[in-house]
């Protein structure tokens, strides 16, 4: 008999990608609709972003379909010649970007913007996925395993911080991480190198906050951290702005549409601040289901990734859930207060086009994966069936 066909996906996790997007471009025209109708910049038009927004969702989803229905494995001799890549555009960026809030990371074609830092976050975690599985046990030695691993993520974060972008970098940092643990290194080494790490990191955000002709700006958001009513009407104007907009939210919300904080209060509604007008418009309630609806979106993906029986799959897998999970709790942890703003997105659901479709393409190969955990089930089912049928005519 035939070998059995492709695993089926992961509906469930599917479903919930699904629900995390829609409810995102909801949140973007809600966020961005008044913004967008009062300035002649966006053609007075109330759409204006929940259009370009739809346009890189059905670009992601398309790409998504794509890499669902493209074995993992298959993919590992295209992240050689992607890495290279990636660090070719981080290298460039610095020098011939735009600069779009004190940092260079940015590549545009005409209106539509690129920034190279949402490719390279998870392309790294891919490649350091394919390095690590082809290390199998060696991983464990320090110098031949660990090492080499640190040294890809640390170059890699070094081209990001010249942006600077200390929060990509954090999340690059973080996920990748979680990558090496997962993969097997010794975590003695791990813990032997936590002083360097910390050493370099100390470098980075040093780095960051000295930044050329942005020191007062990095010094704002640690001050603003610390005390947000501090200077409400100027330097921690945007945090003051969020939290008033999840005091007026409190347990039901103002309604949908509803926000005033995104009347020209609360800059980057649309952007790295949506939560807020989440919070302010369907209130403790609204934001605690949608905030479950995020948890099970992670808990599935993890669940996918740990089934998974190739370890390049469940390395990757936890890489991508990671990457996406890290970055949504810095973005929520900026937008309440509980750690500095680092000016990141909320993956599915803030405005910007690189991010989503990374983010959709990233849910492809998770997909991917979780096909080839229900093709060994059914592989498993069918040997048992044949075993089962054989005995009976034996009988």
């Amino acid at each position: 008999m035939s070998e059995p066909r492709r695993g089926t996906p992961d509906f469930l996790l599917l479903l919930l990608a699904f629900l995390l997007v829609g409810f995102g471009l909801v949140m973007v025209f809600s966020a961005s609709s008044v913004t967008a109708l009062a300035s002649e910049k966006f053609d007075n038009d109330a759409f204006y972003f929940v259009k370009r927004q739809a346009i890189f969702a059905v670009i992601g989803t398309v790409g998504m379909f794509f890499l669902m229905n493209i074995p993992a494995g298959k993919l590992k001799p295209l992240l050689r010649p992607a890495f290279i890549l990636i660090l070719g555009l981080l290298a460039v960026v610095p020098f011939v970007g735009l600069e779009v809030n004190g940092a260079r990371s940015w590549f545009y074609f005409g209106s539509i913007g690129m920034q190279p830092s949402e490719f390279a976050k998870a392309g790294v975690i891919l490649y350091l996925s394919m390095l690590i599985t082809k290390k199998g046990e060696k991983i464990r030695d320090f110098k031949s395993g660990l090492v080499p691993t640190v040294v890809i993520v640390g170059i890699v974060a070094g081209l990001i911080m010249l942006q600077p972008d200390f929060g990509s970098t954090m999340i690059l940092v973080l996920a990748a991480l979680l990558v090496i643990v997962v993969g097997g290194a010794n975590l003695k080494h791990i813990a032997m190198s936590v002083g360097s790490i910390v050493a370099i990191a100390a470098l980075l955000l040093t780095a960051y906050v000295l930044s050329a002709n942005s020191l007062g700006y990095r010094m704002d958001r640690i001050s603003c951290y610390l005390d947000p009513w501090s200077d409400p009407q100027d330097r921690c104007y945007q945090i003051v702005q969020s939290l008033y907009a999840f005091g007026h939210g409190e347990l039901t919300g103002a309604g949908f549409g509803q926000s005033i904080q995104k009347m020209h209060y609360l800059p980057e509604a649309h952007n790295d601040f949506i939560l807020a007008i989440i919070g302010e418009e369907l209130g403790f309630f609204g934001t605690l289901l949608f905030l479950l609806c995020y948890l099970a979106f992670l808990w599935r993906g993890f669940i996918v990734a740990l089934r998974c029986p190739d370890p390049f799959g469940s390395l990757a897998g936890t890489g991508i859930v990671g990457l996406i999970g890290i970055q949504a709790l810095i973005n929520m942890g900026g937008v309440t207060g509980a750690i500095p703003m680092t000016g990141v997105t909320l993956p599915f659901i803030s405005y910007g086009g690189s991010s989503l479709l990374v983010t959709l393409c990233s849910v492809g190969i998770l997909l991917s994966i979780s096909r080839e955990h229900t093709r060994v089930e059914r592989a498993e089912r069918t040997d048992k069936d044949r075993r089962r049928t054989g005995y009976h005519r034996q009988a």
